[in-house]
């Protein structure tokens, strides 16, 4: 799992775009907004703690 905190610094939004994007330049699916927070792509990790 990569997270990218753009508030916090470390990573352009380019890198953060970069790594959202899939081969055919498409977001990853699934894509999910909780918040202020964007899930992109299957991680069960992520889903658990950010959806329960």
């Amino acid at each position: 799992m990569t997270e990218f905190d753009l508030k916090k610094g470390g990573a352009s939004l380019d890198d953060a775009v970069a790594a959202m994007l899939g081969p055919t330049g498409n977001l990853r699916a699934p894509t999910i907004r909780v918040g202020k927070t964007l899930l992109v792509g299957f991680n069960d990790e992520a889903y658990t703690e950010y959806l329960t």
